[in-house]
């Protein structure tokens, strides 16, 4: 299936009753260029490259879904194609970083993670070498194109790995403070993006520091814990829980490994309850990593929010978002069960 019927399907094959409505900036094309992270990929990387002659590009045939084109098109002598070879991508991207050059290597994150595993561990983790594997198109934002290309647990296979930075891009401000920030980076890293078009959440290029959460809205009761494309979807169910005289703290945990352990415990301390939410399997993702400092705190209330342990179905993302309770009115629905408890 071609880019464009899959955007076609999405609009009007979504619903048996062929409904718009599922129709949103994170499944459709045509949406403005700015603010799309994927879309901003190479044009930062093509900045940050114009005054640092380390940084080279690879890709393996994505050069046009993750815009590394974009890099492309200001810096040829220093972007190489690898076609649909993505083990070898990293493994030479590894032999790039011994040499003292900066690579980016973007391709899905179903394909970085998942095949590429045994060599981000092995080839990038291992050596420390300054490899910044960037996946893109994350977690079910794939919609029709099925399970082989979900990532759901790319998370979860690379947390886990000694000596690699494993973060998530928000938005496109966020991703241009995390390209920034990782050029001089000491270790390996992967970068996880979403499909190129979630909603802005950042409305500058943020300051940042890998391992040190951001703390988005403060709150009372309960605390959200989040990262990449649900953190714009629990800020809005904040709101509707807002006006229900719910006080909901918001954290976009961005860095996955490793976490900021301080961050939780003020959530622990300051609100005495927390609340996970992913687009990610809800074994071995953040839930889980939260669940890991939670064990060494006093007990809280705490329930992890994300995709259940199976393969998920396959439809329009807007409406996969809507199924597992990943749109604001899923997270408001979810953190009212919550503390009903």
């Amino acid at each position: 299936m071609t880019k464009d019927m899959q955007d076609e399907s999405e609009i009007f094959r979504g619903t048996t009753t062929g409904s718009t409505r599922l129709r949103d900036a994170r499944s459709v094309r045509g949406t403005p260029k700015a603010g799309m992270p994927a879309f901003v990929l190479g044009e930062e990387l093509a900045d940050l490259a114009d005054s640092d002659p380390r940084i080279v590009v690879a890709t393996a045939d994505l050069a046009s879904a993750n815009r590394t084109n974009d890099f492309r098109d200001r810096h040829p002598e220093r972007f190489v194609n690898f076609s649909i070879a993505e083990k070898n991508m990293i493994t030479a991207a590894a032999g790039m970083a011994s040499t003292g050059l900066v690579p980016y290597v973007a391709t899905f994150a179903s394909f970085a993670a998942i095949l590429g595993a045994e060599a981000i561990r092995t080839d990038c983790a291992y050596p420390r070498m300054k490899v910044r594997v960037i996946g893109s198109h994350s977690g079910m934002s794939m919609g029709f194109y099925g399970s082989s290309h979900h990532a759901l647990e790319d998370l979860g296979m690379l947390r886990c790995m000694a000596d690699l930075t494993v973060v998530c891009a928000t938005d496109a401000n966020h991703l241009r403070a995390i390209l920034r920030a990782s050029v001089d980076h000491p270790k390996a890293m992967y970068i996880r993006l979403g499909r190129g078009r979630d909603p802005e959440v950042y409305p500058s290029v943020p300051q940042i520091t890998f391992g040190k959460a951001a703390r988005l809205r403060e709150g009372t009761d309960l605390t959200i814990i989040t990262c990449g494309s649900q953190v714009r979807a629990s800020l809005d169910a904040a709101e509707v829980l807002a006006g229900e005289g719910i006080s909901v703290r918001v954290v976009d945990m961005f860095t996955i490994s490793e976490i900021d352990r301080d961050e939780i415990k003020a959530a622990v301390e300051e609100t005495g309850a927390v609340l996970t939410v992913e687009e990610h399997n809800v074994t071995g993702g953040l839930g889980s990593a939260v669940t890991e400092v939670l064990i060494d705190l006093p007990r809280c209330k705490f329930r992890k929010h994300g995709v259940p342990d199976k393969y998920v179905e396959v439809g329009p993302p807007a409406a996969l978002y809507a199924h597992y309770r990943l749109n604001a009115e899923g997270v408001a629905e979810v953190a009212r069960e919550f503390l009903s408890v």
